[in-house]
């Protein structure tokens, strides 16, 4: 009878731990036997603000946030810079976690111009915002980050892009899409953020 209450006991502790939040995987899965494959970042080589270049190996065992912006954007591109801004101090200081912020104005916004720019932002060495072949820069968004970016004349600053945040993990996995002009969507980053910190 003893042994029947230690473990009725113990089965009530393990029900009342709470369970470990995790985020989802975005994307649409290839399931290949008993394995669920999920679609990953595919390779890149951007150059940043630095004149560094930027590749997966970048970002090899941490977490980023990337999104596609220009320095000319006269609609959403300063709300979403400056909600990126607001998880960027949060996490700045955490080696883990790393901002990718792509051009698509790579005419323009050359290496000398974002280094203008993240130095009158005050940003630091772990938000790259970097440049690079036009083609290149638009199909990762369309085919690894599910973002659109193109070039139409007939809208304001004659590009087009998606305002999304996209949280990627260790394993290029994308986990989480946030829309970059809400501050309550800011919110919802920063805690997952620490969600997939503890993966």
């Amino acid at each position: 009878m003893r042994n029947i209450i230690f473990i009725l006991l113990g089965l009530l502790i393990t029900n009342c731990s709470p369970k470990q939040e995790k985020l989802p995987f975005l994307g649409n899965p290839v399931v290949n036997g008993n394995d669920t494959i999920y679609p990953k970042i595919l390779d890149f080589s951007f150059i940043d603000q630095d004149s560094t270049a930027i590749t997966n190996k970048t970002f090899e065992d941490k977490i980023y946030v990337a999104d596609f912006i220009f320095l000319s954007c006269p609609t959403i591109c300063p709300k979403m810079n400056a909600e990126l801004g607001k998880v960027y101090n949060i996490y700045k200081d955490n080696p883990q976690v790393n901002f990718l912020s792509h051009t698509i104005d790579p005419e323009n916004d050359t290496v000398p111009r974002l280094k203008e720019y993240t130095q009158a932002m005050g940003i630091g060495k772990n938000w790259h915002f970097v440049t690079g072949n036009k083609d290149s820069i638009f199909n990762i968004a369309t085919a690894s980050y599910f973002t659109t970016a193109y070039p139409d004349a007939k809208e304001p600053g004659g590009l087009v892009h998606g305002g999304g945040l996209m949280l990627v993990d260790k394993n290029r996995h994308i986990r989480g899409v946030y829309d970059g002009t809400d501050s309550i969507e800011t919110q919802r980053l920063i805690k997952d953020i620490k969600i997939l910190l503890k993966e």
